[in-house]
């Protein structure tokens, strides 16, 4: 099949699985400037589904930056009130949402002041702190997709040359979003039924902690990973396909491939080392190592991209975890090789942890609570929500039942048998 008719079938699978479109739903599309042509792809898609109304809202990073090169530090702290209006319409009408990632210039801000846009983006989260609250429980559908550009497949690919690069890319993206197969919406229905048999048979064992062991003797002369992660006392695992409150199927990140839920914010002990590079406030960070006693991290360092954590761990609540994923080591994302560079794709090819918000979904009627009840209960809250890829080939995961069992659930990186069939 021809790539460029991947791509349009592409755009209609995020339309009709992404964020399972409904006529007379409207749409918001983000994305950098520089996807505009996919854009209109998905914009034909979507009005072709019956979309009411469809709003693409571009992003161009070199703007961004000039606003923290020369702009003053205290209007940081702006936001203007027409962004609030805009997302309350959002949140009322219920609109779907879908946000384009694929990075025209990477590492642009690697020289901007990490303290400058924690400043930014905590003064962005305050203003549209109740747009994010109903995003994360799932009050309105939305989906998280890439699409390549060439800086980023240069990243991936160093090797190729950039056409070459940015060729691969595609063809990697589309084969990972099973575009490239003959009935891609079945397959994504097919792939689903998997996944969430796995998180059934996590929710059936009642498994209320997890513990990863990674006996690789790290720097310290020690393995390099042991910790437990604790969950709440009702805890959902949560697979590919998710519901809104009005019963909505959709699916939030194409690709998908982890099962996860959220950790109890005082029951999480030990240390752990990071896997593959992460992005805190869009900085990179390599090899980092973090220790936690009753939940919070106490004792963090990273190879590269330290004062970026400094500046992330200033963030309140980003000291606890809000999520916890087990992906297997046999996902096609890491059975590629490649690290991407980017957390959509490099969290579905290793187990994860998220630092900052909870997902209140990932709890029996978490999304019902309150947030003073929903702490009370043990979920995390925070303005930020930060992906921390820790999987290797050589960790176990252990379940711990309600009743204290000690149950095998990945040994080496994968499944064991018993989960999976």
């Amino acid at each position: 099949m021809a790539v460029e008719k991947q791509k349009e079938l592409y755009a209609e699978l995020l339309i009709q699985i992404g964020v399972n479109l409904q006529p007379g739903q409207s749409l918001l599309i983000t994305s950098e400037i520089v996807h505009r042509e996919f854009v209109r792809y998905v914009v034909a898609a979507a009005y072709k589904a019956g979309a009411r109304f469809v709003m693409t809202d571009y992003i161009d990073v070199p703007t961004d930056k000039m606003r923290f090169l020369h702009g003053r530090p205290e209007n940081l702290d702006h936001i203007p009130q027409y962004i609030v209006a805009r997302a309350e319409e959002i949140m009322r009408d219920k609109w779907a949402r879908l946000a384009l990632v694929g990075e025209e210039f990477p590492n642009l801000l690697d020289d901007v002041d990490s303290a400058l846009m924690r400043r930014a983006s905590a003064a962005r989260s305050q203003a549209l702190k109740h747009y994010v609250a109903a995003q994360m429980a799932d009050a309105f559908p939305w989906c998280v997709a890439a699409v390549p550009t060439m800086p980023w497949a240069q990243k991936v690919y160093p090797d190729d040359t950039p056409q070459q690069a940015f060729d691969n890319l595609w063809k990697t993206i589309l084969r990972m979003v099973r575009a490239d197969l003959p009935d891609p919406v079945d397959a994504w229905k097919q792939h689903d039924i998997k996944l969430k048999h796995i998180a059934a048979h996590m929710a059936r064992e009642q498994v209320r902690a997890v513990h990863f062991f990674d006996a690789t003797i790290g720097p310290n002369g020690k393995p390099s990973t042991d910790l437990t992660v604790g969950l709440t006392d009702a805890p959902i695992w949560m697979a590919a396909s998710g519901r809104t409150q009005d019963g909505q199927q959709f699916i939030a990140n194409m690709p998908s491939e982890e099962i996860f839920t959220a950790p109890h914010r005082q029951r999480v002990q030990g240390w752990v080392r990071t896997s593959k590079p992460i992005f805190p406030l869009l900085r990179e960070v390599r090899d980092a190592y973090f220790r936690f006693e009753d939940g919070m991290v106490v004792d963090y360092r990273a190879r590269v991209g330290q004062d970026a954590l400094d500046e992330f761990f200033k963030i309140e609540g980003t000291r606890q975890l809000g999520e916890v994923a087990l992906v297997d080591t046999r996902s096609p994302i890491n059975q590629s090789g490649l690290v991407f560079y980017d957390v959509l794709f490099d969290e579905n090819a290793a187990c994860h942890i998220a630092f900052g918000k909870a997902y209140p979904t990932c709890m029996v009627d978490g999304e019902k609570l309150s947030a003073d009840a929903q702490v009370a209960a043990g979920l995390n809250h925070s303005d930020a929500h930060d992906d921390f890829m820790i999987g290797t080939a050589t960790m176990d995961v252990t379940g711990i039942t309600a009743d204290g069992r000690r149950l095998t659930i990945m040994r080496q990186g994968q499944f064991v048998p018993e989960i999976t069939n």
